[in-house]
């Protein structure tokens, strides 16, 4: 117990020690950045940035290693005598704050004010689990008040809780409904935090965004008309990942799980029900029935033996028009429904609500089928929560058809189970393709090569598609059909056309994966009208891969995820609906999308504090008014535009701006976490090569990978988190800067390990006991610079560090 006290003591010491240097450093404005008045000369400035945080909750420490890259870059930098600029600002567009605000005022007309929840069903409370943007609790003491955790009650997180959480009385949750409360709560902590961190930052220079700035706001303005103006923003339909419930796109940080999932493309096929209808399906009489079954191999229709239906699965009669029934699940209905494939749009129209049992049986007409009548037979490993819950049967080439075949027809007991009838089960296997090895029954010869013996084989039926559908695909010809002895791979897309020409089958989209978005509620894939940003046009892409090219990325790894990206991002939708942010300046019901406001702030910060000066929202003591700051100033600050006439702003004031942005760009140096190589980090190479002179494209991009705590992943529902106030509580802002030094320098995920803060706690401390004694004997010690050879040695090798350091 003593050595323990010992430590904390010692931690007292540091965090005491802490305090007084930041009074220093804001005293003396130590980090406060000027420009000078002429072009630096190559290492005579150094600009870097770390992108600003989501601001619905405290910075946690995967935010911290990040940030720390930038920052012992720049306290680098600065020693070696470079004038340094780091800026940091608050993110507040998109859709979190506003979800969270709607919950919360939801739950209040619902239960009250203060709320009464109904019982937690003696579940014990956890701290929510989300991603990295959720709002984090503090275990410790937060304005003298108790937090607490949020309570949890059969799946159900309430919002109230969250708030709680944070130390929050009944009365200020309350005014918590109002989503602009949000952006004037929580930045102010998370300045409070990173200074306490010891955060080398020209804090003159910070803002949020949304239209509560309305200097940032006329930025992204300009922005938007800039990029639309030379043709890079469209209107235009697509298909694109979208939540029902906020009734936009859902774009990546829009979503609470399935980040990076794309629409994913099948071909329908409509397998038509033939008359007479059972009783069951009655009701539908007089229209074309179809099971509509979703594939990604038409070319193989030939070799339809029968088609799949889970027994127990959900299905449902869905009305596409005034004439076509589609038999499917619920969610295929939905996102059908958003592409246009819905008698009322937007809303499935079940007509009947059917089982499995139901279709069981059911005779059908199938494009492409050798066979005129196939039937629907049950097959229990069907997912009904991909595709559409029917399955085409094609047990030539499919491994998982083959053996579900292979079982009807051997196993009398199967087919009683479900009341299948002799005559409904297939009796021959259809050969339509050749594969080199396989043969033309590839399904069979492979099940037996890997002595599959049932369908529920699972990882064996996985390595047996594995083998035979690329080599299909590849290097497969065709036997039937009227594209005999040609190669699969050439008439794949004319078989896909031909029976899309014909009305035999329709494009269907849905997500990769599931995607749930903040929201709560499942993403669909619709065909929206929306403004899009053409990334991925091939002049533009030409000038980003240009600037990728020269640019320092530090890591092999890190240039080969943004050249992948390149060579896949295409139009992203820039326009929402729900949220906070700014107006599309020309199409004012929607909003600018919260990654599109965030390619190009850094020149921003060039100039912020000319805006700002400390007021990171409407800038109170600006001698600048917002109004004042028209495309033309814009212009003429970041794109060499001629000298703004049409501006009141003072001669003085413009060229000081001017002078800032000159001097301090190019970026030198961006840091950021290795998954917003996808969207972010990519778009803010685009833009920059289109709004700027290539002499002000960025210069570097620093990749991380996600950070553990202790070798574990970190997790608020574990309890394995820390945000950053919690580790500089714990170990002193110090000791937690020398852990997240230590916990690793790749794009691996890095390990910030307690020991190591407690191991520096001790070692500083040693250090420091050693300079007191030194100061001690000051008086008795030489002066002057180095004169004996042991003070050359020492200086030498001194100077080599610096060398291998540098």
């Amino acid at each position: 117990m003593a050595s323990e006290s010992n430590s904390f003591k010692k931690r007292d010491r540091l965090l005491e020690i802490e305090v007084a240097v930041r009074k220093w450093w804001e005293d003396e404005d130590v980090f406060r950045a000027e420009s000078r008045d002429h072009i630096p000369k190559p290492g005579e400035k150094f600009f870097s940035t770390f992108p600003f945080p989501y601001m619905n909750g405290y910075l946690h420490i995967g935010h911290a290693f990040s940030l720390s890259k930038v920052d012992f870059a720049s306290a680098y930098h600065r020693l070696r005598g470079a004038n340094v600029l780091l800026p940091f600002g608050f993110h507040c567009t998109g859709m979190p704050i506003k979800a969270s605000a709607d919950k919360l005022s939801r739950e209040i007309q619902q239960f009250g004010n203060p709320p009464v929840f109904p019982a937690q069903d003696n579940q014990a409370p956890q701290v929510q689990e989300e991603s990295s943007d959720t709002p984090v609790a503090l275990p410790g003491q937060f304005k003298g008040k108790k937090s607490k955790v949020a309570a949890k009650s059969g799946g159900q997180i309430y919002q109230w809780e969250i708030m709680r959480s944070f130390g929050l009385t009944e009365s200020e949750i309350a005014r918590f409904q109002d989503p602009y409360e949000w952006l004037y709560y929580f930045p102010p902590l998370a300045v409070e935090d990173l200074k306490a961190y010891g955060l080398g930052c020209d804090w003159r220079r910070s803002f949020v965004t949304t239209d509560v700035n309305p200097f940032f706001d006329a930025f992204v303005r300009w922005q938007m008309r800039k990029l639309k103006s030379m043709g890079k923003i469209v209107n235009d339909c697509r298909y694109t990942i979208f939540s029902p419930l906020d009734g936009q796109p859902c774009a990546d940080h829009d979503r609470a799980t399935g980040e990076g999932v794309q629409p994913q493309e099948y071909t329908l096929i409509k397998m038509e029900v033939v008359k007479p209808f059972p009783l069951k399906l009655g009701p539908l009489e007089g229209k074309r029935v179809f099971l509509a079954a979703a594939t990604l191999r038409p070319e193989t229709m030939y070799g339809q033996t029968n088609a799949w239906v889970l027994p127990d699965g959900k299905y449902g009669a869905y009305e596409i028009s005034e004439t076509d029934v589609f038999i499917l699940t619920e969610r295929s209905a939905l996102n059908l429904a958003y592409q246009n494939f819905s008698k009322i749009p937007q809303k499935p129209s079940c007509l009947v609500e059917l089982t499995g049992y139901d279709l069981i049986g059911l005779p059908l007409r199938s494009p492409l089928s050798v066979n005129e009548i196939i039937y629907a037979l049950p097959m229990s490993t069907i997912l009904t929560n991909k595709g559409t819950g029917i399955v085409t049967s094609v047990p030539s080439d499919a491994p998982d058809d083959y053996m579900a075949l292979h079982e009807l027809k051997t196993k009398p007991d199967s087919r009683a189970k479900y009341g299948v009838k002799d005559e409904w089960v297939p009796s021959d296997i259809v050969p339509i393709i050749n594969i080199p090895e396989f043969g033309d029954k590839a399904a069979e010869k492979v099940c037996l090569d890997l002595k599959i013996q049932s369908p529920n084989d699972k990882d064996k039926l996985v390595e047996a598609k594995r083998l035979t559908y690329l080599k299909g695909f590849t290097e497969g010809t065709m036997l039937v059909g009227e594209f005999v002895g040609r190669k699969v791979q050439k008439i794949k897309p004319i078989i896909k056309k031909k029976l899309i020409e014909s009305n035999e089958a329709i494009i269907y989209r849905e997500p990769e994966k599931s995607v749930m978005s903040r929201s709560g509620d499942e993403c669909v894939v619709a065909l929206t009208d929306q403004w899009y940003i053409t990334y991925g046009e091939a002049e533009w892409r030409k000038m980003a891969e240009e600037c990728l090219s020269k640019m320092n990325l530090y890591s092999e790894e890190t240039r080969h995820g943004f050249e992948h990206t390149l060579s896949w991002l295409n139009q992203w939708a820039c326009s929402r609906s729900f949220g906070l942010g700014t107006r599309i300046p020309w199409d004012e019901q929607f909003l600018v999308e919260s990654l599109s406001d965030s390619s190009l702030y850094m020149a921003y910060y060039t100039v912020a504090h000319i805006f700002h000066d400390g007021d990171m929202y409407k800038g109170s003591k600006s001698l600048i008014r917002p109004e004042q700051m028209n495309d033309e100033v814009w212009e003429y600050l970041f794109c060499d535009g001629p000298y703004p006439k049409s501006t009141n702003i003072p001669s003085a004031v413009l060229s000081k701006m001017k002078q800032e942005f000159d001097y301090w760009y190019p970026l030198d140096l961006r840091v950021s976490g290795k998954d917003l190589i996808q969207n972010h980090l990519t778009f803010f190479i685009y833009n920059h090569t289109a709004l700027m002179e290539s002499r002000n494209w960025p210069r570097g991009i620093r990749c991380n990978g996600h950070i553990m705590l202790n070798s574990e992943k970190m997790s608020k529902s574990t309890g394995n988190f820390r945000t950053l106030r919690q580790a500089m509580e714990e170990f002193s802002a110090t000791a937690t800067r020398f852990s997240l030094a230590d916990a690793g320098d790749g794009v691996d995920d890095a390990n910030f390990v307690f020991e190591t803060a407690n191991a520096a706690i001790l070692r500083l401390m040693t250090q420091f006991k050693w300079m007191e004694d030194v100061l001690a004997a000051e008086s008795s010690l030489r002066t002057g610079p180095p004169s004996t050879y042991a003070d050359k040695v020492f200086e030498n090798d001194m100077n080599i560090a610096i060398r291998l350091s540098d």
